[in-house]
């Protein structure tokens, strides 16, 4: 792939990223609980890890931390930059140890519980308070979101890939 290519194919993986948090953000909540959310944007993230680079997926993740900073404030930002940093590693963490013996359902499980666990970590040094009692709804939350994305991401692969395809990896 040309760098020219490759910059604009990160450019949109980046668009579809926070077109995707803003939509969700536009959405009604579906449940009672604080904090529980689908985690759209976290489906290009991790495709971004299986299909593109690690490092890649890093740089996508601190540009969506800096968009919701920017939008949302610095809190959102710290918020969306530690989950997404604490997730990212476990699905590295866990790809190393499995490989290919893992299936991208567990791998966004665990995406998705190990970035509700970041992001009560980040809430603690902030506000010096204990949040980790939050954190076995979080976890609930977090399988039960995970295996929605994980569907999602499992579904939309073929659309992600599709301009990889085209101007060949």
């Amino acid at each position: 792939m040309s760098k020219t290519k490759y910059i604009t194919y990160m450019a949109m993986l980046l668009t579809l990223t926070i077109v995707l948090s803003i939509f969700e953000s536009m959405l009604p909540s579906f449940t009672a609980i604080p904090g529980v959310k689908l985690g759209l944007a976290n489906i290009v993230v991790m495709f971004t890890v299986f299909f593109i680079g690690r490092k890649q997926a890093v740089a996508l993740n601190v540009a969506k931390g800096v968009f919701a900073a920017i939008t949302r404030g610095a809190v959102a930002g710290v918020l969306s930059l530690c989950g997404g940093l604490l997730s990212i590693l476990v699905i590295i963490l866990l790809l190393s140890i499995f490989k290919d013996r893992i299936s991208y359902m567990l791998l966004s499980i665990a995406g998705a519980i190990s970035h509700n666990i970041g992001q009560i970590i980040a809430v603690s040094f902030m506000l010096n308070v204990y949040a980790y009692m939050y954190l076995p709804v979080l976890i609930v939350s977090g399988v039960v979101m995970g295996s929605v994305t994980g569907v999602l991401l499992k579904t939309l692969m073929p659309v992600l890939a599709y301009p990889l395809k085209e101007v060949g990896k």
